[in-house]
């Protein structure tokens, strides 16, 4: 069984008008925590095992409601694995810069000639649209891209927006096997990849735009005959992207509700072009958008920020190649709030299928969960 949170896969209350006016106000992360507590007390009650402890896994978002199904309901969760979970972002006062730095990390890491010809694109990129129709032009061709860019302004920045994108993904999904997680297939370890496209390209431009198309699609199994970055790419509330679909619907609107998001990519801490996406603009955004401003003190206060020291039985684990691991939980805070670091890990790769090219961080990271994890079922099952 796989339930879906309310307003995410199929769990949509109003049908085809979820999203509409006040019809979306009932997606909070309080009522998703509230249904999964619902779920699990009626499945207790349907299996006649009242007493069973129960462990929270999730990943990501899934793995910020793991740790807060801890916090919210001890009497039903017994304990949880919360993966890549950046849940220290929620808090008003944490420094949401950390991002694209570490993006542009992991592109460093594997080669400073990757982290240069990326630097070189975009800056190869500005002169050309710079030159009006004739570098418009020359960049719609070099992207190959379904509909000619139309100005250096909001189009060009939409561009450069769908490449920082790629990156971002490219970061998020560096396993050391090919995956197709998120609908993207993509071959092992990706960010070399990237980086062997950008490297011998016979231009910086053609490198970005060969890294890009290797995650939007362009491979020799999926060669689109071009990019439609307006319908590959949509700007929202997250500058890390919010995919495409009812899903980032939902989740565009929490990131304009309960989840501030990163900062954007200033071009001098990171490799990306300056796309800012300061509070005033998320406000300003979510006003227009929805209709809502942001309660960030409130979910502060909800969430326990980064005051979690009395919490308990929680591990949190974060590979040392994810990007979000700027905003989670690294250093333990007692023994019973464990962290855990992925050493060879991306996004959340501990909760991904054992397989043969596993690194051996991974390995020893998911022994360290299963320890944790049996000491807390028969502490539950035994209690003195």
């Amino acid at each position: 069984m796989f339930p879906f949170q309310r307003y995410y896969g199929k769990s949509l209350p109003f049908g085809d008008k979820s999203f509409d006016g006040t019809n979306v106000g009932l997606l909070t992360v309080e009522q998703a925590l509230a249904d999964y507590a619902m779920l699990l007390t009626e499945l207790k009650k349907q299996m006649l095992a009242p007493n069973v402890p129960v462990i929270a896994f999730g990943g990501s978002y899934g793995g910020m409601l793991s740790a807060y199904m801890r916090f919210k309901y001890p009497n039903i969760i017994t304990g949880a694995l919360a993966a890549s979970a950046p849940i220290y972002m929620l808090d008003p006062a944490f420094d949401r810069s950390f991002f694209f730095s570490l993006v542009t990390k992991d592109f460093m890491d594997a080669g400073y000639d990757c982290f240069a010809k990326v630097e070189e694109g975009f800056a190869a990129m500005d002169k050309l649209a710079g030159q009006g129709q004739p570098g418009l032009a020359q960049l719609t061709s070099d992207f190959q891209l379904c509909s000619p860019l139309k100005n250096n302004g909001a189009a060009y920045k939409h561009l450069q927006g769908w490449i920082r994108n790629a990156f971002t993904y490219l970061a998020m999904l560096d396993y050391p096997y090919p995956s197709d997680f998120l609908d993207m297939k993509l071959p092992a370890n990706p960010v070399k990849a990237a980086c062997s496209l950008l490297t011998n390209a016979s231009t910086p431009i053609k490198g970005l735009a060969g890294a890009s198309g290797m995650y939007y699609g362009a491979d020799a199994s999926h060669s689109p005959p071009c990019f439609n970055i307006t319908a590959d790419f949509i700007e929202c509330a997250d500058p890390t992207g919010c995919g495409v679909g009812p899903n980032a619907f939902a989740w565009d609107y929490q990131a304009c509700t309960e989840i501030p998001l990163p900062s954007g990519s200033n071009g001098q801490t990171d490799m990306f072009p300056v796309l800012p996406f300061t509070p005033e603009i998320r406000r300003d955004y979510c006003m227009k958008r929805w209709g809502v401003v942001p309660r960030d003190e409130w979910s502060g206060i909800q969430f326990f920020g980064t005051n979690i020291k009395d919490a308990s039985n929680i591990i949190f684990s974060n590979g040392d190649l994810d990007p979000w691991r700027g905003g989670g939980v690294t250093s333990s805070a007692s023994n019973s709030l464990v962290a855990i670091v992925v050493t060879g890990g991306a996004h959340h790769l501990d909760l991904r299928a054992s397989n043969k090219l596993d690194p051996p961080g991974v390995i020893a990271a998911r022994e360290a969960e299963r320890f944790h994890i049996r000491l807390w079922v028969n502490a539950a099952m035994n209690p003195q």
